[in-house]
């Protein structure tokens, strides 16, 4: 279940910047879940995945003053969760391993210090735009414009079906497509686009 929409992220947003609790749960249970799986997923240690989101909301928390509405809350929340991934996968013993597993190598990480969102949304957005043009259409609505898989349904005239479908063949283009998987992009992933 999804909380928050194109529609309601600016309030939320604001609402944050101004120290109001129920905004920063709501903005908590769209993305905590997907960051503790992105973590655990690299960290295997149910404790490290929760101290890590832990650590990131605090942070957002902590800097919700600086906080502007015409600033994505994603843009945000992914700089500082890189910023702490890489961190922490620097200063552990597995970061060696994790190296050495030819997912990422030392030169993906040194020249990913100034990755941005901005810049992986572009990267993403490039792939995107290979894609077959009604598939194209039902991922931008889906994922970038936070539209329901019933609302693409009913704006396109097509089946539910249909939309699940074209999703899902767009996640496997775009995967397949992807230079390679370092941590940034599979944070990008994880946080904002491989949504169920």
């Amino acid at each position: 279940m999804h909380y928050v929409t194109l529609n309601n992220e600016s309030l939320l947003i604001r609402n944050l910047s101004r120290g109001n609790l129920l905004a920063f749960n709501t903005l908590y249970k769209e993305y905590s879940s997907r960051l503790y799986r992105f973590a655990f997923g690299y960290l295997k240690s149910e404790e490290e995945a929760e101290e890590l989101v832990q650590e990131v909301f605090t942070i957002i928390w902590e800097k919700r003053a600086d906080l502007k509405e015409e600033l994505s809350f994603k843009s945000f929340l992914f700089t500082i969760s890189f910023n702490i991934i890489r961190k922490h996968f620097r200063t552990k013993a597995h970061f060696l391993e994790f190296l050495h597993s030819g997912q990422v190598d030392d030169t993906d990480i040194q020249t990913s210090e100034s990755v941005s969102y901005d810049s992986l949304f572009q990267y993403i957005t490039e792939i995107v735009e290979k894609l077959p043009l009604r598939r194209k259409e039902v991922f931008i609505k889906s994922r970038f414009q936070g539209l329901s898989i019933k609302e693409i349904a009913d704006e396109l005239k097509i089946s539910h079906k249909t939309v699940e479908n074209q999703l899902t063949e767009a996640l496997k283009f775009i995967r397949i497509n992807l230079n390679r998987e370092y941590v940034p992009v599979v944070l990008f992933f994880a946080l904002f686009v491989a949504q169920a």
